[in-house]
């Protein structure tokens, strides 16, 4: 059924975005903006930086300082190398895949490299690593998932995307791709699920270890 398997990064191969998500929270509540982690699930997860940037000016009517970005990010990737963890499952399920894959991130390139190394998936960075830098619009435009298929030379019809935000459902959707969402991730666990119509996935699943008990053929016979 599939040629291509894409995975989003932060929230499916790497379990960042509960760490990610309570540091803006802090950082942005040492200048009077007061979120919590419902509303960075339902304005934040899944996009870019700078997409971030302009709905916190938006909303708070708030501009950050210009090093706000450095030492959030410097701050960010120093927690990364204490806490950060591989999703339980997603290596061995790499391992075993029988497909090409790569990833499609709204990370920064240097950031999602850096975080793949720390937990051990360094080898999917490189030229199957691709980020919203390469492309006009980030998720939920399709730029992204179609600029991959695009480079790994697959038809859009013949791509499985792997993500857990609503916002990168969204793009998957848009790219005309076949779209299953991961809900095992932290900052999913106990939250309220509800989709809308136009981010439902044609699946969910909340655990890599049963991976391909639902696709047994992405898996390599060897």
């Amino acid at each position: 059924m599939f040629d291509l398997v894409i995975f989003d990064c932060d929230g499916v191969l790497i379990d960042s975005e509960i760490i990610s998500a309570q540091m803006l929270i802090d950082a942005l509540a040492a200048r009077g903006v007061q979120i919590d982690l419902a509303y960075v699930a339902r304005n934040f997860l899944g996009r870019s930086y700078p997409t971030v940037m302009n709905t916190i000016r938006e909303e708070f009517h708030l501009t950050l300082p210009a090093d706000f970005e450095a030492d959030y990010r410097a701050k960010l990737l120093e927690r990364f190398e204490r806490d950060l963890k591989v999703m339980p499952g997603v290596a061995e399920v790499i391992a075993k895949m029988r497909v090409p894959y790569c990833v499609a991130t709204s990370s920064s390139p240097m950031r999602a490299a850096k975080s793949l190394d720390l937990v051990g998936l360094g080898h999917l960075a490189g030229p199957h690593l691709f980020t919203s830098t390469l492309v006009a619009r980030g998720k939920p435009a399709p730029d992204l998932f179609l600029y991959a298929a695009a480079k790994m030379g697959v038809a859009p019809a013949r791509c499985l995307v792997i993500e857990d935000s609503l916002t990168g459902i969204r793009a998957g959707l848009a790219a005309g791709m076949q779209v299953w969402r991961f809900t095992g991730g932290s900052h999913l666990r106990g939250r309220d699920l509800d989709e809308p119509d136009d981010a439902r996935p044609h699946m969910r699943f909340a655990s890599f270890d049963g991976f391909y008990d639902i696709a047994p053929e992405l898996k390599s016979p060897n």
